[in-house]
């Protein structure tokens, strides 16, 4: 592949190319601008604003923008203004995960639907030859991963392929997967940009690799990078605790107990540890299910489903399950342990606070790994808050404040006062209403020692340690910020 003309100057305009643009003023077509408002969109993001018209343009483009911004509008809009129908594929996605394929596709059919458009997955793990008949049946739009995409070309088994347009979703992350050298085999298979084919590149980050494919693939692309302007996601607000190694589990239970988050992701290092804690807060109540890489595909699916369905309240995952998972609606995401690199957490806290939601990001750290953490968050910017994992004397307090409410709300039925009538007849009302309480308070379950984490001497040692030079500043004895205002193979 020839390299192609340089980039052209990124824009900073976004932002306000946001609040002044509306969907309806894109030029989208009209059946395609019936699918956005059919979905619920209102006022394009900052990512999609920028996008757009670049797109409609037919420019080749180079786009970074974190998770969660809206970029498969951003591509999938204009990219389905543009088909022409021609009874051939011609359009092209090519993502790193198989839950990002599967996603991307329900998505891009869903905005699609009134234009008629049709998208087929393609990835391993399911039947190749299902998903090539569902190709030759007709559909405008492909998504695929690259090992099952490359061995169908390979293989020739999708006959005419030609897509006008190619889009590499979440470029770093394929290049982190080590799938690099599969999408340069790829594209030797498709049309060049001599030819008229449309390239667009969204990738979060633009390690060396990258950029170079960029100029091998693209031809004079604009570019559009976000990750600055939003270097700071302000929506989520990250905390960490401190702990021995010992206590995580009974850390980790404590805290989602005080937390009561409404929909998360815990992230987890080991497959072992994942199926542990998973069935520890399963006994406890909690709707949670595990993902990792010994789950099968189809159950994989049927998790993420449920979980993007709201039936499922917490996923206990490791980051290779959780690579290229898009659900809205997370409310908190909780670091088990410590994630192996710097863009292992950003793609870990990019799962909440997305499209202007506020979420929370909460990390368990022990004293030999805070040094670890020091340096992430100097790194990316953010401001991090210290916690102390709440005591169990905090969560019967608080279990107690809900019962009381609980009882205030609750009708009186006829049974309950016939048999109030009953007891009255043993025991005064006092007793009574005691004993109730006792049987009620004795079924709460607070999991480990009344105190969890480290404190005292030896936590204000460390904190005072990693902030020298005055970058701690004290909140209270259960809070304290640290850090410098932070901006924060083959699947």
């Amino acid at each position: 592949m020839k390299p192609k003309s340089a980039p052209a100057p990124a824009t900073n305009e976004a932002a306000s190319t946001a609040e002044e643009s509306t969907f309806a003023s894109f030029n989208l077509t009209p059946a395609v601008l019936e699918g956005v408002l059919a979905a619920g969109y209102k006022t394009p993001t900052p990512i999609q604003a920028a996008a757009i018209p670049v797109v409609l343009a037919g420019k080749d483009l180079i786009a970074q923008a974190r998770t969660g911004t809206g970029k498969t509008a951003a591509f999938g809009l204009p990219t389905m203004s543009r088909l022409k129908n021609t009874g051939h594929v011609e359009i092209l996605v090519i993502t790193p995960t198989r839950e990002l394929a599967s996603q991307v596709s329900d998505e891009l059919f869903r905005l699609g639907r009134p234009a008629k458009v049709r998208s087929v997955a393609v990835y391993g793990g399911q039947s190749s030859s299902r998903q090539v008949e569902l190709v030759h049946r007709g559909c405008q739009i492909v998504v695929a991963t690259p090992g099952r995409l490359l061995d169908l070309l390979n293989s020739q088994r999708l006959g005419t392929f030609a897509p006008a347009t190619v889009i590499l979703d979440e470029a770093d992350e394929m290049l982190n997967m080590g799938f690099l050298d599969d999408i340069k085999a790829i594209f030797e298979f498709l049309p060049s940009s001599d030819d008229g084919r449309q390239t667009l590149l969204f990738s979060a980050t633009m390690p060396p690799p990258i950029r170079k494919l960029a100029q091998d693939i693209l031809d004079n692309p604009v570019t559009i990078n976000l990750v600055q302007q939003e270097a700071t996601n302000t929506d989520v607000e990250q905390s960490f605790y401190v702990i021995e190694e010992a206590e995580r589990l009974d850390a980790m239970v404590r805290i989602i107990d005080a937390e009561e988050p409404a929909k998360s992701i815990v992230f987890v290092r080991t497959k072992r540890e994942t199926d542990q804690l998973c069935e520890v807060l399963v006994s406890r109540g909690c709707q949670a299910r595990a993902l990792h890489g010994d789950i099968e595909q189809n159950q994989r699916q049927d998790i993420i489903r449920a979980f993007k369905d709201g039936k499922l309240e917490m996923l206990v995952a490791t980051d290779v399950a959780a690579r290229g998972l898009d659900v809205t609606g997370v409310s908190h995401v909780f670091n088990y342990h410590m994630p192996f690199d710097q863009q292992g957490y950003v793609h870990r806290i990019g799962r909440t606070g997305r499209a202007g939601q506020k979420g929370k990001a909460i990390t368990l750290v022990n004293p030999f790994e805070f040094r670890v953490l020091k340096r992430l968050q100097h790194a990316i910017k953010a401001e991090f808050i210290h916690r102390e994992v709440p005591s169990a004397a905090e969560i019967h307090k608080k279990e107690d404040a809900k019962l009381i409410l609980k009882i205030c709300a609750q009708p009186a039925t006829d049974e309950a006062v016939e048999l109030l009538a009953g007891l009255e007849e043993r025991l005064d009302i006092t007793q009574i209403a005691v004993k109730l309480l006792s049987i009620m308070l004795g079924k709460r379950k607070v999991r480990g020692p009344d105190t969890i984490g480290v404190r005292g001497p030896r936590l204000k040692a460390i904190l005072h340690n990693a902030s020298a030079g005055g970058e701690g500043r004290s909140q209270g004895s259960r809070t304290q910020r640290y850090g410098k205002p932070f901006r924060k193979r083959r699947p």
